[in-house]
């Protein structure tokens, strides 16, 4: 192939034209400034039609295709069948209703294009930064390390990696589970997030090696059951290795009392780690802050950014307090990726610190999302979800077809509605069904679970867009659709 042939022959992704990609892009920001200012005027939830599916098993393009048309497509197939998270009635999986600035930063985050595995740039100290920034709102120490991740499941795999090889008595990188001379024990209560089996499982341990502590009625890790389960598991041959606290648990919102666990991990020789992920962000909340006392002292800690400081998914942090331990736990430096005198490898890379070599740049929406607004508002926003919770308890309390079913410790309320003489199986399939109609005709979004062997319905405010009038609206619709099925 000669040269010219070769020069011809070369191709790339940047447009013909940079005025007509300008065109669709000022078109593209627009329409998705109306379509979150407009967010209120629209259904939570919609059912995709037969035809709007069918387009998702089209065969795999070929040849190209205008970008507007391409567009056309997602205005009329996607966009109008969103999950509903960003509306201020879906109270239903806990996550956060996300922002506009937000969502700008992702779009600026992709075209600095800088993967956050590592290297000597702008981007990786903005990330240390966050990092940073999240360890003064947690009240962890200067020293204490962290990393930003995917979200809370992933956070909670980094602490308890940690604490795994921590508490192990040997080098578990080097010689692997196996050489473990104790079994070890995590504890956590029954009213654990799943994704601690899933990390158990991940680190070898096994499911049986996460011992599940009973609650108590207010559905909080019982202490004294706790110091039970570690005698027991030591006078077996096991070695209790760490205690997973709750601060806000995903059912009901619990907090387990966290001085009280930090005292016994020190009595005990344990490893301490909070799952935060619903609740740490408490912290910076002026009104509650008193509810989350004590995670700062934890080894470990996982958060959310994406939940109460409503960045766009993706988004979490785990924090380790011996920042030592945690690069042990992770550092890995083939020839490929030595660090150097000077450069763009002129740095400690990121990925010593979590799983990720490459990383997406998650850093740029929090840190934007924070300068614009300041910490102390997202503090008097987590306020004002908790304050809401607690009217909408007042307002079930304060009506007779409806039942409180959990204490509300922050903002989620669990309750249900109720007919005299019908069975809890015939409670639940008609609070089921209130819940579903809801999803389907728009007004709002709830979720279900059980909570001390009873089915009842879940609200779980975790959003800057609801207002009081949201929640009497719920309380009215589950009034008129409860009314017409009890009939």
């Amino acid at each position: 192939m000669d040269d010219q042939h070769f020069e011809q022959a070369e191709e790339g992704l940047d447009p013909a034209d940079w005025n007509v990609l300008r065109d669709m892009a000022h078109r593209i920001v627009d329409d998705a400034l109306a379509h979150i200012r407009d967010v209120r005027d629209r259904p939570v939830w919609a059912e995709m039609p037969g035809e709007v599916r069918q387009s998702y098993a089209a065969p795999l393009p070929v040849g190209p295709r205008p970008l507007s048309e391409i567009y056309g497509e997602v205005q009329e197939n996607l966009l109008p069948y969103p999950m509903g998270n960003i509306h201020p009635r879906f109270w239903m999986w806990y996550m956060g209703s996300g922002s506009f600035s937000g969502a700008l930063a992702e779009f600026l985050s992709a075209i600095d294009g800088s993967n956050l595995g590592g290297g000597n740039n702008a981007a990786a100290l903005m990330d240390r930064q966050v990092v940073d920034w999240l360890k003064q709102m947690m009240g962890f120490p200067e020293t204490a390390s962290g990393t930003l991740v995917s979200g809370g499941s992933m956070a909670n795999i980094i602490g308890l990696t940690a604490a795994r090889n921590a508490m192990a008595g040997v080098d578990v990188r080097e010689e692997g589970i196996g050489a473990i001379p104790q079994p070890l024990r995590f504890y956590g209560s029954d009213q654990l997030h799943s994704c601690h089996q899933k990390a158990v499982e991940l680190l070898g341990l096994g499911n049986r090696a996460l011992r599940r502590v009973p609650s108590d009625r207010n559905l909080r890790m019982d202490m004294g059951a706790l110091r039970e389960l570690i005698a027991e598991d030591r006078a077996k041959g096991y070695r209790p290795a760490c205690v997973i606290a709750t601060a806000g648990t995903v059912n009901t919102g619990a907090i387990d009392d966290l001085p009280a666990i930090r005292a016994l991990c020190d009595d005990e020789g344990l490893w301490f780690h909070v799952d935060g992920c619903i609740g740490a962000l408490i912290a910076i909340a002026p009104g509650n802050r008193d509810l989350v006392r004590g995670l700062e002292a934890a080894d470990s800690l996982a958060l959310d950014p994406h939940k109460w400081l409503h960045v766009p998914f993706e988004a979490g942090c785990a924090l380790i307090r011996d920042a030592d331990r945690h690069r042990q736990t992770f550092a890995v430096h083939p020839e490929y990726l030595e660090e150097k005198p000077r450069g763009i490898a002129a740095t400690e890379y990121l990925h010593d610190y979590n799983l990720q070599t490459s990383r997406g740049f998650r850093a740029l929406k929090v840190w934007l999302t924070l300068k614009e607004h300041g910490v102390e508002k997202f503090g008097r926003l987590i306020d004002q979800n908790i304050a809401q919770a607690a009217y909408l308890s007042r307002r079930i309390e304060a009506t007779p077809e409806l039942e409180l079913m959990a204490p509300v410790t922050i903002n989620i309320v669990c309750f249900r509605f109720t007919v005299p003489g019908l069975s809890d199986p015939d409670l639940r399939e008609l609070n089921t069904e209130i819940m579903l109609q809801m999803q389907e005709a728009g007004i709002a979004a709830l979720s279900d679970t059980t909570v001390a062997g009873r089915h009842c319905l879940r609200v779980a405010i975790c959003n800057h867009r609801t207002r009081r009038a949201d929640l009497d609206l719920l309380v009215e619709e589950v009034l008129r659709i409860g009314g017409d099925l009890a009939v």
